[in-house]
């Protein structure tokens, strides 16, 4: 097969068989994500719900062991020394503690009285001092909290129901999780008056959980990361997916996750949330074997469908390839005939086109093409002895001799200088680095728009595009007149190829060539007044003549524009930062100001501004990155450059670091906001105390607030306020006005008004229809 045969082949199969197999792969895995995604989704909300029950179980114990300790029997047992002999207090206080209200079972409970010496479980009354758990129930008093759960607890002895006190059997010993309520409830007390432990089972705590399934398996980790409901042999088994989970529930915004790890040699995707409630983190297992079999079904289906198109996508190559190549075959078979002593040099998997193209070459060499080599080394040449005419490199007498010898225009009254140069390229399809390339392209435009009779060779010379005109004008205003219209055809043909914006200088006419290096020097100082006139301009240099030095820059007025500008910054509004930076870009850029300032005030603004920065304690490395920021910044020609490089190298930084550090701190205060709202909700708690406890302003704070939380402060307080008397109406006794007095409601009317509108029914309503669902 011949080699650009096979080639047109494989680019056939290739442009055929990409596409096919990139659909095939991307339609895998987006059904194989949305198939993951699916699963930690339903399997995130069965773990929402499990930590809502497990806690709504906790929460049931811990509110009836308060209402427990804040009995009159427990308070007056509490200053008494109860004995043997005492059988009714005793077996009315085991009573009531297997009353306690959970939807776990109480596998055991102790009253213990620390000052007393003597302790009440579910079956009969204790001396402290001599039970075996006398140095769990001392550790337990030096616990900081005053209510905490215990999920490193011994195994307990579980009591028989219903035995008398002083006579207790032990059926067995469980593994449990313990409840330890401080008496009385003071906050962070080491010394506590006595303490109501009690114990749940963790098989119960366990039987909370979801059932295990094939796409989940749920489990507990405590505050320290301990799988306390797990057996020895999982906990060995899950310790580095629980060491990792720690790490993350640690970190800021770590307490919801989702991550892929391995245990007992199988890949898992793991799901955990850490409670605020107790700091329990609830874990969810998920095997990836079990998520990825749906997955590989449609996989095998796409690559059967794959494999079909792909045959079928072979077949149309070969057939459309072949078809293809006939022409190249019938030039291959006429390039033989022309050349018929290289027949060899064409083999199978050789290149015909290049032997085509060697025949081709050898017949194409002409006088003509010669010719054309020759008048381009004579363009070399003309364009070498223009530069030096530029240059002062040319003596007076050798001048008049060369421009006859080049053809250069003859018999010209005046003659002047066009120095172009390119405008801002930041809003075009060019980059900076084209820059040399276009003003290339730029001088065959003006090459071919131009006469020779009417102009030197155009040149290339410091980043310009410079051409000598000549005409056979005397009268001046006619001469400007077209002088100017040379420059704006020049103008419109390179906007309409090139779509690029370019300003003109003209300079004075004059009428020797030795005045060329002088009307050069004309045509770039009537070029600087872009910097203030803006681009696409064109400006001849006795306009710019007149007004020199006719004024000059206002510094007190720049001062002020520089703290303005500075002050935008700092509060971090962009578009007001703009309009100062456009003023004072006004301001030293009039057309009456010293062209050459600009750059200087530019430099001292700069400076102000990175003062702002290390006020701010942010590096300078944070903003000025990349290529050195004074030397781009003496290299902008124009208005636009020099606004788009402040506003996107200087300002967009400066605002988006300033936000940064803002943003964090609005974070921390909100948070800390919350935390003192369910803390104090029972109590006096206002937004003044809060600042004045945060050592902030009361209007800051509440726009900090409002602003990371949604809600003014006042309606959040409330409304958690309303969510505990929910709490309380469901889980104690107290009456209607005792919960809205222990609300901070002094009024019970306000409270009953406040509760219709949050819930649309009244508290009595409310408890009622509780009882009424138990």
């Amino acid at each position: 097969m011949r080699g650009y045969l096979l080639r047109l082949l494989v680019f056939s199969l290739v442009l055929g068989a990409l596409p096919t197999v990139f659909i095939g792969i991307v339609s895998y895995y987006i059904a194989a994500g949305d198939i993951e995604k699916k699963v930690s989704e339903g399997n995130m909300q069965l773990l929402s719900q499990t930590q809502m029950r497990v806690e709504q179980s906790l929460k049931s114990l811990e509110m009836s062991a308060t209402q427990f300790v804040s009995s009159s029997r427990v308070k007056t047992a509490m200053n008494e020394t109860l004995t043997p002999g005492e059988f009714p207090e005793v077996r009315e206080l085991s009573a009531e503690l297997s009353h306690l209200q959970t939807e776990a079972v109480i596998k055991q409970a102790y009253l213990v009285n620390i000052d007393r010496d003597w302790a009440v479980s579910l079956g009969m009354l204790y001396k402290l001092s001599a039970m075996e758990q006398r140095r769990e129930f001392a550790a337990y008093a030096m616990h900081p909290s005053s209510i905490f759960w215990s999920t490193r607890s011994a195994p307990v002895p579980v009591s028989s129901s219903g035995v008398s006190p002083g006579v207790e059997t032990v059926a067995a010993t469980t593994e449990t999780v313990t409840l330890v309520h401080k008496i009385p409830l003071l906050p962070r007390s080491a010394a506590p008056k006595g303490l109501l432990v009690v114990h749940l089972a963790k098989d119960d705590i366990r039987g909370l959980l979801a059932p295990k399934n094939r796409l989940g398996n749920n489990y507990v980790l405590d505050a320290s990361g301990l799988a306390f409901l797990a057996t020895p042999e999982e906990q060995a088994q899950l310790g580095d997916i629980n060491r990792r989970i720690a790490d993350l529930a640690g970190s800021p915004g770590g307490r919801t996750g989702f991550f892929h790890a391995e245990a007992g040699g199988e890949k898992v995707s793991v799901l955990y949330r850490t409670s605020g409630y107790n700091g329990w983190t609830y874990v969810s297992l998920i095997s990836q074997a079990e998520i990825t079999k749906e997955p590989k079904k449609i996989a095998l289906i796409t690559g059967a469908a794959c494999a079909l198109i792909l045959l079928l996508v072979l077949v149309f190559a070969y057939v459309g390839s072949r078809r293809m190549y006939s022409p190249i075959r019938s030039l291959l078979e006429y390039s033989r005939g022309l050349t018929p002593e290289r027949p060899e040099e064409v083999r199978d998997g050789g290149d015909e086109l290049a032997y085509i193209r060697q025949s081709l070459q050898s017949l194409a060499v002409s006088r003509s093409q010669l010719q054309e080599r020759m008048e381009g080394q004579a363009g070399h040449l003309k364009e070498f002895f223009v530069l030096k005419l530029f240059t002062g490199q040319i003596s007076t007498n050798d001048v008049e001799y060369r421009s006859q010898m080049y053809g250069f225009p003859q018999g010209w009254k005046r003659l002047g200088v066009l120095t172009l140069a390119i405008d801002n390229l930041q809003e075009t399809r060019y980059a900076e680095e084209d820059r040399e390339l276009l003003l290339f392209a730029v001088n065959n435009i003006v090459g071919e728009l131009l006469p020779p009779a009417s102009r030197f060779s155009p040149i290339l010379l410091d980043e310009t595009q410079v051409t000598l005109l000549a005409s056979q004008t005397e009268e001046p205003e006619a001469l400007k007149e077209e002088f100017y219209r040379t420059a704006e055809a020049i103008r419109t043909h390179v906007e309409s190829y090139l779509q690029l914006q370019v300003s003109i200088g003209i300079s004075q006419p004059f009428m020797k060539l030795s005045g060329t290096v002088k009307a050069y020097g004309e045509s770039l100082d009537a070029l600087k007044c872009r910097i203030s006139l803006g681009p696409e301009i064109i400006v001849r240099y006795e306009d710019i003549a007149r007004h020199e030095g006719s004024g000059t820059t206002v510094y007190a007025h720049l001062k002020v524009l520089e703290e303005q500008l500075v002050q935008a910054l700092r509060e971090m509004q962009p578009e007001r930062a703009s309009a100062v930076f456009d003023q004072y870009l006004s301001a030293v850029l009039h057309k009456d100001s010293f062209t050459q300032e600009h750059h200087l005030l530019l430099l001292q603004l700069m400076s102000r501004l990175m003062l702002l920065v290390q006020d701010q304690g942010v590096p300078l490395r944070k903003v000025l990155e990349g290529d050195s920021a004074v030397e781009r910044l003496m290299r902008l020609r124009t208005r636009e450059e020099i606004s788009v490089w402040f506003a996107t190298r200087l300002f967009a930084p400066i605002i988006a670091l300033l936000s940064e550090k803002n943003e964090s701190q609005y974070v921390n205060i909100a948070d800390r906001l919350v935390g003192m709202i369910h803390e104090g909700y029972d109590g006096d708690i206002t937004l003044e105390s809060c600042a004045a406890e945060l050592n902030f302003h009361p209007v800051y704070l509440s726009r900090v607030f409002k602003r990371e939380m949604g809600v003014p402060f006042s309606d959040y307080l409330s409304e958690y306020r309303m969510n505990m008397a929910k709490v309380l109406l469901e889980t104690t006794t107290l009456k209607i006005s005792e919960v809205g007095e222990k609300l901070q409601y002094k009024n019970i009317s306000a409270f009953i008004r406040s509760f219709r509108k949050t819930f649309g029914m009244t508290p009595g309503q409310y408890r009622d229809l509780i009882d009424q669902q138990g």
